[in-house]
């Protein structure tokens, strides 16, 4: 499976912004559609984002739409979420995963692997 890693997470303050990058090993990261989900202390783990393989194709969770954007490099291997407009509820730890085929649903079945995930805090 793929290997990742997450970065960029940190504190910000709120209505404030923050770029996430997960950079991914191994030869096939092109083949892989690549989710962002996110996990906020007590709760479930939450979709996010996902984009196809191509980046073509992206599908937002609706509370995210409009403030979070999904980008995908597949030369350096790297998929982003940035992050705009920052809210205290936006504070969790956020995870990026793999999946071999893209759907524009959200969910986590079908993501075969997983980073350690990145911090992010959002002050009031």
């Amino acid at each position: 499976q793929v290997q990742l890693v997450e970065s960029g997470g940190g504190l910000v303050q709120a209505g404030g912004s923050l770029r996430l990058s997960c950079a991914a090993s191994g030869r096939t990261f092109s083949s892989y559609a690549m989710g962002w989900f996110r996990q906020a202390p007590g709760k479930e783990r939450e979709f996010v984002a996902v984009i196809s393989e191509s980046g073509r194709l992206t599908y937002y969770a609706s509370s995210m739409k409009g403030r979070f954007t999904i980008s995908r490099d597949n030369i350096q291997n790297t998929v982003y979420l940035q992050m705009n407009s920052l809210k205290p509820e936006d504070t969790a730890v956020y995870y990026c995963a793999a999946r071999r085929n893209y759907i524009a649903t959200a969910g986590e079945f079908g993501y075969a692997s997983w980073g350690q995930g990145t911090p992010v805090t959002v002050s009031s």
